[in-house]
């Protein structure tokens, strides 16, 4: 029995929920998180203690951390999202992933919780713009990596391609202005039309 514990509006839940209907896996979604609750519950801080989502159950096996499912769902299934032979490749993959962990998403956090989630009459413009710059500075190395390339890495999608997209999706539908990214915007065409990208494409941001 597959169980994905988290909230469908959680960025790190639509990476591990994109993974797995790539991989055509059945699972059941527990709702958990924000609104839901049952993060702060005993028996949810028994198989996360860090209080977060998403949790991955696989009967008695728990993994937590988004990137790190994505690494077992791959590595595991294979399939779409079969990682590369090539060394070079699977570290350029590691990479990406962790820049999206570290740098791009932690960059617009502000932006997004500002402007989609605090009411209105109590936004810190301040926050915004910080977090509108430093976005666009990220969103910049992304473009520029993504001008000559079809896919993050070698010459198909892989998890990186995945996690980004979830990024860029919630980047490019924030109510702010933008500098246009043309490859950026390509890429993010062409992996939001992937059947499995639905389940975060339908998410309206919230």
């Amino acid at each position: 029995m597959r169980r994905l514990w988290g909230r469908a509006n959680s960025i790190n839940v639509q990476k591990v929920l994109w993974g797995l209907d790539e991989l055509g896996l059945p699972y059941e979604r527990i709702e958990a998180g924000g609104a839901h609750g049952v993060v702060g519950d005993a028996a949810y801080r028994a198989m996360n203690p860090n209080g977060l989502v998403p949790t991955l159950q696989e009967d008695a096996f728990v993994l937590w951390e988004s990137n790190a499912i994505l690494r077992y769902l791959a590595r595991r299934n294979g399939g779409p999202l079969a990682l590369p032979e090539d060394a070079h490749e699977r570290a350029w993959i590691d990479q990406w992933l962790d820049w999206q962990a570290t740098s791009f998403t932690p960059a617009m956090r502000d932006a997004f919780w500002q402007r989609i989630r605090v009411e209105e009459t109590r936004r810190d413009e301040a926050a915004i713009a910080a977090s509108l710059s430093a976005t666009e500075r990220h969103a910049e190395t992304l473009d520029r990596h993504l001008h000559d390339r079809g896919f993050v890495v070698g010459t198909r999608f892989s998890i990186a391609d995945l996690a980004l997209g979830c990024a860029a999706h919630r980047w490019l539908h924030l109510p702010l202005p933008r500098i246009r990214r043309p490859a950026l915007e390509r890429w993010y065409a062409a992996i939001a039309a992937r059947p499995a990208a639905a389940c975060v494409m339908r998410q309206a941001l919230s």
